[in-house]
């Protein structure tokens, strides 16, 4: 049995780009879950999240109920993290983005990812005693992944993209966030804990976060979760050429209902 998912996150209304990703999961597998990502708690909206019901009805969509919210999961993301923590995999780091921006200008020359330059690794040889006395004072601070330190662990890896293995690049992002003092998770670190727990076995997604599953993939061989397949379908693109966004009202599936639109209607811009 093939188990997809569609995860968004209830900070906004769904668009044109959501709908093509709830049903190119819905019609890719066996059972398709519902997952709510709603980890942010400081722009999570229950509102939002009664609105993507009611736009995947809509659609004709159907899912397992009851759908898993990620604010009920903080424990099993706790648990993740102390493993990680337990194999020296994890560290403190306690700089700023204006700090980090300053190194990297020192530097004069930087690792660029596909979200720009990447963390020095400035932090990453703080002595250890040194950051439990910072972080027992309660300065802020971010928890990094020792990436390298990592990839070594696990050895090669592959990625499995429509039925093809591809090489895994850990470095991709650099030594990754993974929690933070007030949150004890990442998307990153929640989403493989989560396709595990409810049995994904094919992650169908935009193509933007085809360079995320290179660290994912990491985590779940760290963890020892078991490893999806993925599908990475194109993205709808506006009359520019850029992505949609959940601050463009005008394509939001509420505002084209309203505007007359049906859910055929939807379908056919979008390209199914």
């Amino acid at each position: 049995m093939i188990v997809t998912r569609f995860a968004p996150s209830p900070t906004g209304l769904l668009h044109l780009g959501h709908a093509l990703a709830a049903i190119t999961a819905h019609e890719s597998g066996d059972d398709f879950l519902l997952r709510i990502e709603d980890i942010d708690k400081g722009r999570s909206r229950d509102k939002f999240i009664e609105a993507i019901f009611f736009d995947l009805k809509w659609l004709g969509l159907s899912w397992d109920e009851p759908s898993l919210r990620q604010s009920t999961r903080m424990g099993a993301y706790a648990e993740a993290l102390v493993n990680l923590k337990a194999r020296g995999l994890v560290y403190p780091c306690f700089c700023t983005r204006a700090e980090i921006a300053q190194e990297i200008a020192r530097a004069g020359e930087a690792q660029h990812g596909p979200e720009g330059p990447l963390y020095p690794g400035t932090c990453r040889a703080l002595p250890a005693e040194e950051g439990l006395r910072r972080m027992g004072a309660g300065e802020s601070f971010a928890l990094r992944l020792d990436v390298a330190k990592a990839a070594v662990l696990t050895g090669p890896l592959t990625l499995k993209e429509h039925g093809h293995l591809h090489p895994v690049d850990p470095m991709r992002f650099g030594d990754i966030v993974i929690a933070r003092k007030d949150m004890p998770t990442s998307y990153h670190l929640a989403v493989v804990v989560d396709d595990a727990h409810q049995q994904v076995s094919l992650v169908t997604r935009g193509e933007d976060l085809l360079p995320a599953t290179h660290i994912q993939r990491l985590l779940q061989a760290l963890l020892r979760l078991p490893e999806p397949s993925y599908a990475h379908h194109p993205l709808v693109l506006d009359d520019t050429g850029k992505k949609f966004s959940k601050r463009d009202g005008a394509v939001t599936l509420q505002s084209l209902r309203e505007a007359g639109l049906t859910p055929a209607d939807i379908r056919a811009r979008i390209g199914i």
